[in-house]
């Protein structure tokens, strides 16, 4: 019986040595990155500057791969249906939260597909608006938004992006009746709002803070209840304090892994998080453009899952009484 005990312990530890390089040469090959929104936007900025700050951290190469399409979902999809060896993540924002709410059928579980790794930032949004509108502040908007109804365009990035959330619960604090313009991103958005074919649109400072700077586009409030320090920004009032009590939207982005990626990987992964929203370039980065960068608990997988999971609660109603939902 000893001499049985002591080949299978050599055997044991032999095992084990064959797979501790395999574990620590991770990552072997390029790490992609799914960001499920088009190039360009506000979402692809915030991957590709936390890509520059993974590398070093990380070990290996990351790629950004756009698979934009169903306000985030296609993205997602493909994430949950990946290998799950580390070698694809997702960079999601909000909509990780309400699409269980606005898509009838999923493809995925947001809750049972996914590890979690840890939330990135929290960035505010901005109300816009073309440059050609009769207002210069919050307070003339309100009344010629109130003297236009049913005359108003108010653009999205698409159903479910960050601009049709705000956008949503700028109509339900209003009461106001405006069409809705979904675009197939933020960037086509963005060029008919500068152009003027819209009037107005609610997006995160990460897209609107340079279109504010140059002036090609009216700033008018901003969705957190307390005001930004960022330059550009600072001046604006909030929607709050403006008159819609209560109002608070902020877009936070978070990362994932398919569910089942060994725990070894996503330590790894998590650990390199960390280091990287610690980067100077990168804090640099994304405060310029308004964004805060987590420094909670929610840096780890498992307060980031009870965050998504109230972040659920919280619009889903909200979703279901607009009546606003896509197959």
């Amino acid at each position: 019986m000893n001499r049985r005990f002591t080949l299978s312990a050599a055997a044991a530890a032999v095992l084990l040595a064959s797979a501790l390089p395999a574990l620590a040469e991770y990552p072997e090959k390029p790490v992609t990155i799914i960001v499920p929104f088009t190039a360009g936007g506000p979402t692809d900025k915030v991957a590709r500057d936390l890509a520059e700050a993974l590398r070093k951290p990380l070990g290996g190469t990351i790629v950004i791969e756009n698979v934009g399409g169903a306000g985030g979902t296609l993205g997602a999809t493909k994430v949950a249906k990946a290998a799950p060896d580390g070698y694809t993540l997702l960079l999601h924002h909000i909509g990780m939260a309400t699409s269980p709410a606005l898509y009838r059928s999923l493809q995925y579980k947001t809750l049972d597909d996914f590890e979690y790794l840890g939330l990135i930032n929290e960035v505010p949004m901005t109300l816009i608006g073309r440059t050609t509108l009769p207002a210069a502040n919050y307070a003339e908007l309100s009344k010629w938004l109130s003297a236009n109804q049913g005359k108003i365009n108010l653009a999205n990035a698409g159903l479910g992006s960050a601009s049709h959330l705000c956008g949503l619960l700028f109509q339900q604090s209003l009461k106001i009746d405006m069409t809705t313009v979904p675009y197939k991103g933020t960037a086509p958005a963005m060029t008919d709002l500068l152009g003027g074919q819209v009037d107005i649109m609610c997006d995160q400072t990460t897209n609107t803070t340079s279109q504010i700077e140059s002036g090609k586009v009216k700033a008018f409030a901003v969705t957190t209840t307390k005001k930004l320090s960022t330059p550009a920004l600072a001046k604006l009032p909030t929607l709050d304090e403006s008159g819609l009590k209560g109002f608070n939207v902020s877009i936070w982005h978070g990362l994932y892994a398919p569910k089942g990626t060994p725990k070894a990987v996503l330590d790894k992964v998590n650990a390199a998080l960390r280091t990287a929203l610690k980067d100077t370039d990168f804090q640099k980065r994304q405060e310029a453009l308004g964004a805060v960068i987590v420094t909670d608990g929610r840096v780890g997988g498992a307060e980031h899952k009870k965050f998504v999971e109230a972040e659920i609660n919280k619009w889903g109603p909200a979703i279901k009484a607009a009546g606003q939902y896509a197959d």
